[in-house]
């Protein structure tokens, strides 16, 4: 029996061959699929992280065109294209055993070994730091925080140390601040309040509860403050200001020097900012 349907390619399998396969078709597509294609090749690294209505939005297309456009790339749908970039991102950070393992194979496991190399991706992300740190995007910050009734510091997994530190240095500088920390899977986004600004931290792989909370938080018409990785992250679309940080890793173990150097700056500014206005 004949059939009409078309044969569909095979799906890239490598991050490489999806940007060819993708640049390839791109410019014989109709429009609402050309609009995907031109937005998904400008956000490639929101694929892992985001929802078919997020990218359709971002593209102006309905969910339905997105997924039309998935299937002309060779996939069966969006999760099976949304799980090669979730695969490829994977291996850049393996599980803890395999990076102690790899540091042991490379003779650089002893103690002081260690410290040195930690040492110097600190160096390196606190240098970089100093040279990438948007002046205005810090002063809006400070600007919106200052203002706040209330500030709630959200971070979770990689990103708590960084919140509860920043809890406890706003509470040293006598700003009102609550610390959301998922203990006991309790949520208290009920505390948000008319007045309050959220604080957001996140770093790849984004934590799906900051995300949330954040976009809860946008959705109400609260401040949002981003703390992240680079502009790309899936926190910027929920963030009026928004702090990028840069950190060095060695062994693939991620420094936090640079980010907690960039979080007590802010923490101090806020302070002393409030105490500037209630003069």
């Amino acid at each position: 029996m004949q059939t009409d349907d078309p044969v569909m390619p095979e799906p890239p399998r490598s991050i490489e061959a999806f940007r060819s396969r993708l640049a390839n078709i791109a410019p014989g597509l109709p429009k609402r699929l050309r609009q995907c294609a031109d937005h998904i090749a400008a956000h490639t690294e929101r694929i892992a992280v985001s929802t078919v209505a997020e990218l359709a939005a971002g593209a102006d297309v309905p969910p339905s065109a997105l997924m039309r456009f998935c299937q002309i790339m060779g996939f069966s749908g969006f999760s099976e294209m949304q799980k090669l970039f979730r695969d490829a991102f994977a291996p850049g950070w393996p599980d803890y055993a395999t990076r102690l393992n790899n540091l042991k194979d490379n003779g650089s496991g002893s103690p002081a070994a260690l410290l040195a190399e930690f040492v110097e991706a600190g160096r390196a992300s606190l240098e970089a730091l100093a040279k990438t740190a948007d002046e205005a995007a810090l002063m809006q910050a400070v600007e919106v925080l200052a203002q706040a009734e209330t500030v709630h510091v959200v971070g979770f997994r990689r990103a708590f140390p960084v919140a509860s530190y920043l809890a406890y240095v706003f509470e040293k500088m006598s700003v009102p601040a609550m610390l959301h920390d998922g203990v006991g899977k309790l949520d208290h986004r009920h505390a948000l309040r008319a007045g309050d600004a959220i604080l957001a931290i996140t770093f790849a792989p984004y934590s799906e509860e900051t995300l949330n909370l954040a976009a809860d938080a946008a959705a109400r018409g609260m401040p949002v403050v981003g703390l992240t990785d680079h502009h790309g992250s899936p926190l910027a679309r929920h963030a009026g200001a928004v702090l990028t940080v840069p950190e060095v890793d060695f062994g693939a173990f991620r420094s936090l020097s640079a980010t907690i150097a960039l979080a007590l700056t802010l923490a101090v500014a806020v302070g002393s900012r409030r105490t500037e206005t209630a003069g």
